[in-house]
């Protein structure tokens, strides 16, 4: 299946892309259906979405984002050219790419169909009563899944040798580290606008 990719570009670049718009479609979806009917069950501090690039399109509900589409067009030359680049001396290269592009998407996937599960039953009494989120919970939870997805395929990575399994380890694990940085630098943000305010408080 790897050599299929790599010997029909097309194929690599359809599974992305098809991927790639799936993501966004769902993301949507959901912040539509969170928005409008779980709310006040389920409370998301900040952005339902968590990549902040995305967060200004998904918070306004926009069906067609510019950025969307710029990384998509950007994306889709990048492979093309890497493909090319690689093909001759080290195609395992535009496999590992390609592996990192896929592999963190089909992790994505499965937190879009979690959370669509969830929020189909918050709007019954299957789910009761309300619970919060701060913002740090909801990103050391991501980079919990991102990294129990590279745990996964790094084990199927040493079991199949396959540089495709290996990027979407390596996808996976920058994402999870990503998150928990964010998480720790809103935990710090809030620690120093808390002594602010103290500071502001005691010198009135």
């Amino acid at each position: 299946m790897p050599n299929f990719f790599f010997q029909h570009f097309w194929a690599g670049l359809l599974l992305w892309v098809a991927l790639y718009i799936s993501d966004y479609t769902l993301t949507m979806f959901c912040a539509r259906l969170y928005a409008m009917a779980v709310r006040d069950k389920i409370v998301i501090e900040g952005s339902y979405e968590l990549t902040p690039f995305y967060q200004k399109d998904i918070d306004s509900l926009r069906l067609i984002s510019p950025r969307f589409v710029a990384v998509l067009l950007i994306m889709s030359v990048f492979l093309y050219a890497f493909w090319n680049l690689t093909r001759a001396a080290v195609p395992e290269m535009y496999l590992f790419i390609l592996g990192m592009l896929v592999g963190v998407q089909l992790a994505v996937h499965v937190r879009h169909l979690r959370n669509l599960f969830t929020f189909r039953a918050a709007q019954t009494d299957a789910i009761r009563g309300r619970i919060e989120y701060s913002r740090p919970m909801s990103l050391r939870v991501s980079a919990v899944e991102m990294l129990s997805f590279a745990g996964l395929y790094f084990v199927l990575f040493l079991l199949t040798g396959s540089w495709f399994i290996l990027g979407g380890t390596l996808s996976c694990l920058t994402v999870a580290i990503k998150h928990r940085k964010l998480a720790v630098k809103h935990v710090a943000k809030k620690i120093y606008q808390s002594e602010e305010m103290a500071t502001k408080a005691a010198a009135t």
